[in-house]
């Protein structure tokens, strides 16, 4: 089970801005602000993602993170949320991973792809 993760930013301000707007969408909600960070908090898990600064010096390497949603309607409204500042990588519907994978995939502001999930859909 995930507890937390950290996404290293070059403009922390700006992707915790992004975040907090894209997260809301899947049950987080801001957490403690700290220098150089934010932190964001599922309170039905516990999981939290941090927004944090790149290491002095360093250019963050994009990734991938994804998150669970509980319906379709979930995963439309973090895809319209992320799109506000993010670029379209994949709009919301099945994919063929498995039987019931319905997802989307955004660009953040930075690179990272990320993504919203649901695996039990039956449309």
């Amino acid at each position: 089970m995930l507890d937390h993760l950290i996404i290293r930013a070059a403009d922390p301000a700006g992707m915790a801005a992004y975040y907090e707007r894209m997260l809301a969408t899947v049950g987080y909600r801001k957490g403690v602000e700290y220098p150089g960070g934010t932190q964001f908090v599922d309170d039905e898990t516990g999981d939290a993602v941090r927004i944090s600064a790149a290491k002095e010096g360093t250019v963050p390497t994009p990734s991938h993170y994804a998150w669970r949603a509980k319906t379709t309607d979930d995963v439309q409204a973090f895809y319209d949320a992320a799109l506000d500042g993010g670029t379209d990588n994949g709009a919301p519907g099945p994919r063929d991973y498995h039987p019931g994978y319905y997802a989307c995939f955004v660009l953040d502001p930075e690179g990272n792809n990320i993504e919203a999930v649901l695996h039990d859909y039956e449309g």
